[in-house]
């Protein structure tokens, strides 16, 4: 009775107020950017007019141009050095009496905030968002410059970490009694199927100069319908310059739970009142679900096991750099779902937020991880409190983050040797790390992921609740010293491949690198640290209580090519000319197309999708009549193996076997190459499934452009991935093919990138041409903002028939 009497009288109050209370301003358009450090940059009087403009997000490295003699590991693009941006922005006259801040979701590094020349604010990790009051120093009804600076010089890093302002900015004009920035905490502490309480904890702060009788009404909302499902109001007079955290629990009817499989989603309206008078609103989303971790039988989500699918994500989005763009996102998890992916770690350091809003909204599950090391890398610098490091860091990304369902695991790290070994204070640093953790979040689990075996003799597992092992079995220390605790499998595999490249003889063993700077995809090579897939799913089975895997990678990412990084020039005698620019690991390349691999991961985590896939591609014409090994990967038992419509006998897997592979993969060693047509029938329990054929090629005749999709935004943000492949006279994908490939576009569209895949390619991004690698390169469109109308692609090579391919821009 008491909701329904709450309910009435909240209804009897408008749900939303016929002006926008609180305004969220998206700063993109018309930033000028220069490099360097241009003396008096912040003044609002400078002439910026010969700088570049640029839209934000950018990335001011990602245009290169590629230097050979760069390092390997940092993708050999300009990343380092000092960078100016400034924006020219109108604040309304509405905005005097107002508190306005400018929320960055990252900035690459050490970015300091200037607002009508003086400044106003600053910051250190390059991948944590921060936000700054503007308010002392605005002009309200006049013209405002903000100038932000960014010093990558300091920034340490493993792999391509982009430069300059490379995530959002918006400004926030909120009344002075407002919600604070990231100020609303939404738990869920009791779930039956009857009902779910939900717990608000709501942060408001009193900017005015006088006390005000504050309410906070909370109303959850039915997604799409919005409904109003559960409502409530509490309030109390709060001080001028005090900070009030209001805390009310919803009773929320028979709540849909949020999962993978169905991903439901509920909306909390938040409406602030002064005097009775509506000061601030604004939306939050939520689900609703369980996370528990089990000693024996892995995570339950819901009080089901979940075995987590998942791949490690570094922040780059390919030749588009670290800039971040949300339909490149997407992209990328709509490929990693088609085959069974269901969670990502963001590895080593805190995502864009939209990459949690979309797998929030997509089912994907989600470890967290703030940091990669306690260093230079997570720009902490010598001498400064690591405490009060810690603690700022990890209060911004668990309140900015700690609403999204998708979240089931914090981490405090990766790979942190002191730490592990309990070096420079290393267990001090965990313990404040973990403490804040769970300070800010005490309703999620934390862990710490690892990668030394024996240093688990040291205890360092007893500071956090899930054991977190990288590659070779290393957990089984730790599972032996705390049989109690979950493990999860963080980074499984590392193996290394380029896509279309096959390379023989097989390799003897997995660390059996070439002086190709290219990886055979037969999919058997490895780093000494790591091993092949089928290793990780076998330990899996034997293991059960493991509670899953995070593959390293889901893509590959700018930067750290093993094996022919910098470290190959004293290991393998390597010229720094010649070194790759980006990473082997991903089971998608660069461009996003799948490698082999990915079949094999399929045919595993998506069972009940059927999958049938042969390598490597049929056109050997130097080894006619000699020995060609054919792999199959199938979620079948078996396959027979057809050359030219000659059986060549039936593989089965072995289940019991002692080598992975013989398990998962089947294998004819020795197939004696004749061109034509090599195809592969499945079976499961001696019925057959499907089947897959691959045929020799003829030379190219002509291009085929596949767009992804037919319908874009004109919003000046949205993408169209074309792919781009080569086809013989007959229509068959030419595996080898090589040829340079162009562009035009005819209609409001542009071209953002361009991509082959190939690792060692130091031809720009930025360009309206294309070499093929092996048969395949990859086009990117970008919509201009408020132009609509149809967009044709047209790709010509000489020699070629040309391809084509329409889009329309609404």
């Amino acid at each position: 009775m008491r909701f329904r009497t709450l309910l009435l009288l909240l209804l009897a109050v408008p749900l939303y107020s016929q002006a926008p209370l609180r305004q969220t301003i998206p700063l993109a358009e018309n930033w000028k950017f220069t490099k360097g450090n241009p003396g008096g940059a912040a003044a609002p009087g400078f002439d910026d007019s010969a700088w570049q403009t640029v839209r934000v997000p950018h990335d001011w490295a990602i245009a290169g141009p590629f230097n050979p003699a760069g390092s390997a590991e940092t993708g050999k693009l300009p990343w380092q050095g000092e960078g100016w941006y400034r924006c020219r922005f109108r604040a309304g006259d509405g905005w005097a009496g107002k508190r306005v801040y400018a929320l960055f979701d990252g900035v690459m590094a050490f970015p300091k905030v200037y607002l009508n020349g003086r400044l106003a604010g600053s910051w250190d990790y390059g991948y944590n968002s921060f936000f700054i009051d503007l308010t002392p120093l605005l002009h309200p009804g006049a013209d405002n410059v903000l100038a932000v600076y960014a010093d990558t010089r300091q920034h340490d890093s493993r792999w391509y970490p982009g430069a300059g302002i490379y995530r959002k900015v918006q400004l926030i004009v909120a009344d002075p009694v407002h919600v604070g920035v990231w100020g609303t905490q939404i738990t869920t502490p009791e779930i039956t199927p009857r009902h779910a309480a939900v717990q608000l904890r709501t942060t408001v702060h009193n900017e005015g100069d006088r006390t005000e009788s504050v309410s906070v009404q909370q109303y959850i909302l039915a997604a799409g319908s919005g409904e109003i499902l559960a409502a409530d109001s509490a309030g109390c007079p709060v001080k001028p310059g005090e900070t009030h955290t209001y805390e009310q629990r919803l009773r929320l009817p028979e709540p849909r739970l949020w999962s993978p499989e169905t991903p439901a989603l509920y909306t909390l309206k938040t409406v602030l009142r002064k005097g009775g008078v509506a000061c601030d609103e604004y939306e939050s989303t939520f689900g609703v679900r369980t996370v528990e971790f089990t000693a024996n039988d892995g995570m339950l989500l819901n009080g089901q096991r979940v075995q987590l699918r998942g791949v490690n994500l570094h922040h780059d989005l390919g030749a588009l750099g670290a800039a971040f763009n949300r339909r490149a996102q997407e992209r990328q998890l709509e490929l990693l779902r088609g085959m069974g992916c269901n969670a990502i770690r963001t590895s080593h350091n805190a995502p864009a937020p939209e990459l949690l809003d979309l797998c929030d909204r997509m089912g994907f599950l989600v470890l967290d991880e703030l940091f990669d090391k306690y260093d230079g890398k997570a720009d902490y610098l010598p001498g400064a409190d690591f405490t009060a490091f810690a603690d700022r860091q990890v209060r911004h990304f668990v309140q900015r983050d700690r609403n999204h369902p998708c979240i089931f695991l914090w981490s405090a790290g990766n790979e942190i040797g002191d730490v592990q070994g309990n070096v420079n204070s290393g267990f001090a640093k965990l313990q404040a790390v973990v403490q804040a953790f769970r300070s800010y979040d005490p309703t999620r689990a934390v862990t710490l992921v690892c990668d030394n075996r024996d240093a688990a003799a040291l205890r360092h597992f007893d500071y956090y609740d899930v054991i977190s092992y990288n590659y070779g079995r290393r957990y089984a220390l730790a599972r032996q010293l705390a049989p109690q605790k979950a493990v999860i499998i963080t980074e499984s595999a590392s193996t290394v491949s380029t896509r279309g490249f096959y390379e023989l003889p097989l390799p003897a063993q997995k660390t059996d690198f070439t002086g190709a700077v290219q990886v055979s995809s037969y999919d058997l090579n490895a780093p000494w640290w790591a091993e092949v897939p089928e290793d990780d799913f076998r330990w899996q089975q034997e293991d059960p209580f493991v509670a899953g895997e995070f593959v390293w990678t889901g893509f590959d990412y700018l930067g750290e090519p093993t094996p022919y990084g910098d470290w190959a020039i004293a290991e393998r005698g390597m010229k720094r000319e010649d070194l790759a620019r980006s990473s082997y690991f991903g089971i998608f390349d660069l461009a996003g197309l799948p490698k082999d691999r990915y079949y094999l991961y399929k045919s595993v985590w998506k069972p009940e999708e059927t999958t049938v896939h042969i390598l490597p591609h049929w056109n050997w014409p130097e080894r006619t009549g000699q020995p060609v090994p054919v792999f199959v990967y199938t979620n079948g038992d078996c396959a027979e193996l057809f050359l030219n419509g000659k059986s060549l006998g039936k593989q089965c897997k072995q289940p019991a076997s002692e080598n992975s592979i013989e398990r998962y993969r089947l294998m004819w060693p020795a197939v004696p190459y004749a061109p034509g047509s090599l195809r592969a029938v499945a079976y499961r329990a001696g019925q057959p499934i499907d089947e897959a054929e691959v045929r020799t090629a003829g030379p190219p005749a002509a291009i085929r452009l596949r767009a992804d999709r037919s319908a874009l935004r004109a919003d000046g943000e949205d993408l169209c991935f074309v792919t781009v492949e080569l086809l013989d006279r007959d229509g068959n994908p030419c595996p080898l093919a090589g040829n340079t490939v162009r562009f035009r576009l005819n209609g409001p569209a542009e071209i953002a990138a361009v991509d082959n895949g190939n690792p060692r390619s130091y031809a720009p991004f930025q360009s309206d041409t294309v070499q093929a690698f092996f048969g395949k390169a990859m086009l990117v469109v970008r919509t201009k903002r408020g132009q609509n109308g149809s967009v044709t692609i047209t790709a010509t090579a000489d020699g070629l028939k040309a391809g084509e391919a329409q889009v329309r821009v609404e």
